[in-house]
């Protein structure tokens, strides 16, 4: 089964962005190709436990096994070896994707404490969307109970956008609530 934003892009989403950029062929359309969720874990240096519960918490959250990130260099400032473990990382395309969206979208983003929208300005140029949240705890699939410690991620929604008017109408006509 296809995932129901998916459909909602092919059927309302596409056409009125070709409608609203006065494009012909339906290819011109900006489309979603990937989102990228990262969870930095700088706190992972001294207490190795902590990148066990991120990939579990990660893969509850995106229904997907996360990559475990690596550090290159050694930074003595930090206490930093290189190949140590600082983060996980999924990348979700396709229908898993489309799931992801919807629900940070319908359930995630409305449980933010204070929640006025996104930000619109957020765009880096080429029509991707980055967008940071301070805690884990917004996606229902986290027991609250199980939580040692409240820790923020990164979601990055890369688009075939060529610019970024293209990419915030994209995502605007996709749900993302931005501020106005």
């Amino acid at each position: 089964m296809a995932a129901r934003l998916k459909e909602r892009y092919e059927k309302e989403v596409r056409p009125a962005l070709l409608k609203e950029f006065g494009w012909t062929n339906p290819m011109q359309a900006p489309r979603l190709e990937k989102i990228v969720v990262n969870m930095g874990l700088g706190e992972a240096i001294n207490n190795g436990k902590i990148i066990d519960a991120s990939v579990e918490q990660l893969s509850a959250i995106t229904g997907q096994k996360p990559v475990v990130t690596k550090s290159r260099k050694a930074i003595a400032n930090f206490k930093l070896r290189a190949g140590q473990s600082i983060g996980a990382m999924v990348t979700l395309r396709g229908d898993r994707m489309y799931e992801f969206l919807d629900r940070l979208v319908a359930v995630a983003l409305p449980r933010v404490r204070d929640f006025k929208g996104v930000s619109p300005k957020a765009f880096d140029g080429k029509g991707n969307y980055t967008l940071g949240l301070r805690e884990q705890i917004i996606f229902p699939e986290i027991n609250y109970d199980k939580i040692e410690k409240i820790k923020g991620l990164n979601i990055t929604v890369v688009t075939t956008a060529r610019d970024d008017e293209a990419g915030r109408a994209l995502l605007r006509l996709l749900g993302m609530p931005f501020r106005t």
